[in-house]
């Protein structure tokens, strides 16, 4: 055997099981993103249609090529839209595990926190508690290495952004009080 036939396989530990119940099919979510395309499409289309889509004196009115740009919107959409429905008649393969759903959420649920905190703390702390947080939860790394890290990177973003390039970004009550 030569080493280029030689393969490394490494097992992710936390990898979602392979067994994990279906949450959604992917025939539900190409129904939905065509429904949703759909409306947008007829949403968009109404509003061009109002401010014009014909010619006049000068050329295209306000609304023309966007109004067409909607109707080809429209067209994909429910092609789109009637393929999803034929196609679940033969069934179709899951879209997300449950497994797989419970990782994206550990995710995404610190992620819209962060926003939501943004408003309240600011950038810098906000950060700061995200970058930590994800590192110690998500990383299982050591509570003072992911404290020392979330320090470093947000004072580093500090200076870079507010210092150097004196970049107007959220403050909250902790920048505030050392007059920032």
């Amino acid at each position: 055997m030569s080493q280029t036939d030689i393969e490394i396989v490494v097992d992710d530990p936390t990898a979602p099981e392979d067994d994990s119940p279906s949450v959604v099919s992917s025939g539900t979510i190409e129904i939905v993103v065509c429904l949703l395309l759909l409306v947008l499409a007829t949403t968009l289309g109404y509003d061009n249609w109002r401010t014009g889509i014909s010619w006049d004196s000068t050329g295209p009115e306000p609304g023309y090529f966007p109004f067409y740009l909607c109707v080809v919107l429209a067209g994909g959409s429910l092609y789109g839209l009637v393929a999803a429905l034929l196609a679940r008649r033969a069934g179709s393969e899951p879209f997300v595990t449950r497994a797989q759903t419970r990782r994206v959420m550990a995710v995404f649920a610190p992620t819209l926190l962060f926003c939501l905190v943004t408003q309240f703390l600011g950038l810098y702390v906000a950060s700061l508690l995200l970058i930590a947080g994800f590192m110690r939860l998500i990383g299982k790394i050591a509570l003072w290495k992911s404290l020392l890290t979330a320090l470093v990177f947000t004072a580093i973003i500090f200076v870079t952004f507010d210092v150097a390039f004196d970049v107007i970004m959220p403050k909250g009550p902790l920048e505030a009080a050392f007059g920032f």
